[in-house]
């Protein structure tokens, strides 16, 4: 393989010994391997291959702890290999990928060692590409009823147990907990009572009173959240409490980890951009599953990442046709892409701006909830940015403006609110280990 040598990026990484004053340094890659770390290299190997990182931010790759595909049976949505590019384009090196295809609850769900294993072999054929990392269904079909063969489905490298549905049944949850413990793998729950959500589409308060829209309490989360958190004092198996939305899930969050719970949580990252006062023009790319939540909430959740009670932001990428998405507000699919959008709009709203409101967030923080946090979260080792580590590496470029094209989209979905928006920051360069 072809030497490559980053030349004077700005270096995410905690040896500042190995970077200049102003944290640039070079990095030389070699065989798949970062070989060299300095300030300024002179000698390189015949053939070396130079990449201008003046101006650009070199981390670790990007890990993202839940997305979904079309595939098999929706592959008009997306397929494994569009989402691997988007992925790609986004700068993650890692996908989680929930057990089901969005919108067919019950059916193609990853609940056999066969399903797992064929991911495998796809993610073998796909060298040097982001690695897409299936969860297994927590119950046969994801439909909440059996619990599926755990302890099998770990064996062969399940990356944890989801249904990425709520678990309505008590009893199979509390038995859930007592069989994956030993396991230690990750169950990621989506605290939520289906029956206080019933026909809302809107989080409940003025914004959806003023704009017609039915809402949802945020009891919805609350109440299923702290029944979860309950259950995990007795039982105290991996937790991982995916799409948090509301100010009192963040304390009550906060709370069970000041009682040491062991527990992790993740926000998606649309809830830290958008609430219910971005409604009002019924984009059909905003109705979410939980619902965007009010601007208290929206401020709680970006507190809550800010502080590390929220320990990583998720992107939630779920694909939908043009045909499927562009329907009434309250008739839409719940859910936007985003693999190929969260770092630049995050990065534009939490680092690179000067408004006090929103530009709070440095470089290293916002690419460690991006990264090094959601590793954790699933119990891996994150990509380092260090001498003989592989290189599973993002270079990101603040400075470059992009108009989000869907025709230069690498998802084949769409359903985004910033099509046709000019955004400034893009991925220039992932290397997937």
């Amino acid at each position: 393989m072809v030497a490559e040598l980053i030349k004077q990026a700005y270096l995410l990484t905690a040896a500042a010994e190995m970077t200049g004053a102003d944290g640039t340094g070079d990095v030389l890659i070699e065989d798949g391997k970062v070989r060299v770390i300095a300030p300024f290299l002179t000698e390189l190997p015949a053939d070396t291959q130079v990449i201008d990182g003046r101006g650009q931010f070199l981390g670790p790759g990007l890990i993202d702890l839940y997305s979904q595909s079309g595939e098999p049976g929706h592959e008009a949505r997306e397929t494994h290999e569009s989402l691997r590019a988007a992925a790609a384009a986004g700068g993650f090196t890692r996908v989680g990928l929930l057990p089901t295809v969005p919108g067919n609850v019950g059916t193609l769900a990853i609940d056999e060692v066969d399903a797992i294993a064929a991911i495998y072999q796809k993610n073998a054929q796909a060298k040097h590409q982001p690695q897409l990392l299936p969860w297994a269904a927590i119950t046969q079909g994801a439909d909440g009823q059996q619990l599926t063969e755990l302890a099998e489905l770990a064996s062969v490298g399940a990356l944890g147990f989801t249904d990425a549905l709520p678990i309505t049944n008590k009893a199979l949850l509390r038995r859930l907990l007592e069989y994956a413990q030993p396991l230690q793998k990750p169950i990621a729950l989506w605290p939520c009572d289906p029956s206080l959500v019933g026909d809302g589409v809107a989080r409940e308060g003025a914004n959806a009173l003023r704009l017609g829209l039915p809402g949802v309490s945020a009891i919805a989360e609350t109440t299923a959240l702290a029944t979860l958190l309950e259950y995990i004092v007795e039982v105290p198996a991996l937790v991982h409490i995916m799409r948090v939305s509301t100010a009192r899930s963040v304390e009550l969050i906060r709370q069970a980890k000041s009682r040491n719970l062991p527990i992790s949580a993740s926000v998606p990252w649309h809830h830290l951009l958008f609430d219910t006062s971005d409604l009002q023009q019924y984009h059909p790319s905003l109705r979410h599953k939980p619902p965007l939540g009010n601007p208290a909430d929206r401020q709680a959740l970006i507190e809550g990442v800010a502080d590390g009670v929220i320990d990583a932001i998720a992107v939630d990428h779920s694909p939908y046709t043009y045909e499927e998405k562009t329907v009434a507000f309250g008739s839409a699919p719940p859910g936007a892409i985003g693999l190929e959008l969260a770092l630049p709009i995050l990065w534009q709203t939490f680092v690179a701006s000067s408004a006090t409101e929103t530009g709070r967030w440095s470089p290293s923080q916002l690419w460690q909830v991006l990264s090094a946090a959601p590793a954790r979260c699933l119990g891996l080792e994150a990509g380092k940015l260090e001498v003989n580590a592989p290189a599973e590496l993002t270079l990101f470029d603040p400075r470059e403006e992009w108009v989000v094209d869907e025709q230069e989209l690498r998802s084949l979905a769409r359903n985004t609110p910033w099509k046709g928006q000019t955004l400034k920051g893009k991925v220039t360069r992932v290397w997937a280990a």
